[in-house]
């Protein structure tokens, strides 16, 4: 494999018209979900081989991640169907403006645990790259294993992109949140964030200067997405892209696109930097066209 990501698949339960409150929903249409394992299906889909190491209920929506995550082509080997678990579930409501808000149901399978049995470190050496997101890093005892995880892959020079992928409900607390994300910004190939997460992690509200505060906090390179003005990237190199017109109905996993166009350039020009500004318009572009629709992915 090239690209080991970490984290999460769930089935987003979508409201298809704009509310305010998700009790005005009136129905519900079922969507693949999860920050990781929609950046594997985009890095997948443009030409990356992936694995996603985490996991679900083994139940009847587990299965169906599953099935599609196989049909996508990414590597399901460290993908486990825990049967103490029922698969979560997202609610969804989206607002006017296309955001979301979300009411996670379910049971936490703590999937990153029971992934790889005793073959975590194997799994990491086979791997020519580490893809992670905070939601690998609520949970105490999944934390210590993605962290040692990500300190192995640095430790045998390979790179790691990392998007913070805050959400903060998720957190007991507000700063163990922003601790863990800086946590690791450090040694990173590249940050992918909102300039709102941004500023959450750095506490700089204009987006040069955040990128500036990740960049002295050890990332290589560092970009920030800025809604409908696009994109910059920052670090060893410097891009812009400036915003796609679209008829936005949902943000919903437009930055994971983003995310999983650029994590597909760079492994498949072998984590050369440049792969990352060449790709930056493409990717800004793919983000753009997502939000046309309700769901993360096509």
């Amino acid at each position: 494999m090239s690209v080991l990501c970490l984290g999460e698949a769930l089935v987003d339960l979508i409201c298809e018209r704009p509310l305010s409150d998700l009790a005005d929903a009136d129905a519900f249409v079922p969507a693949f979900g999860g920050a990781s394992a929609n950046v594997a299906v985009t890095a997948a889909r443009h030409g990356a081989r992936v694995a996603l190491a985490g996991g679900a209920g083994d139940d009847a929506w587990g299965r169906w991640l599953r099935a599609r995550l196989e049909r996508e082509g990414v590597d399901t080997r460290f993908f486990t169907l825990a049967e103490e678990a029922r698969t979560r579930l997202a609610f969804v409501a989206i607002d006017t403006a296309g955001e979301p808000r979300y009411e996670l149901y379910g049971e936490d399978p703590r999937s990153l645990l029971h992934a790889f049995g005793r073959g975590a470190e194997d799994a990491v050496a086979a791997s020519d790259g580490l893809f992670l997101t905070t939601n690998v890093l609520v949970d105490p005892d999944e934390r210590e294993l993605a962290l040692s995880l990500r300190e192995q892959a640095l430790a045998a020079g390979q790179p790691v992109v990392f998007d913070p992928n805050l959400r903060l409900p998720r957190w007991r607390l507000r700063s163990q949140a922003q601790s863990y994300a800086n946590a690791c910004v450090r040694d990173a190939l590249l940050v992918c964030a909102t300039s709102e997460e941004a500023a959450l992690m750095t506490g700089e509200t204009e987006p040069e200067q955040a990128a500036r505060a990740l960049l002295k906090g050890g990332a290589r390179m560092v970009v920030l997405t800025l809604g409908a003005r696009g994109a910059i990237l920052r670090g060893e190199l410097r891009a812009d892209a400036p915003g796609v017109p679209a008829q936005v109905r949902s943000t919903v996993g437009a930055g994971d696109t983003l995310t999983g166009v650029l994590l597909a350039r760079l492994a498949l020009s072998g984590w050369y930097p440049a792969a990352a500004a060449a790709g930056l318009r493409e990717a800004v572009a793919e983000a753009s066209r997502a939000t046309e629709r309700w769901a993360a992915l096509d």
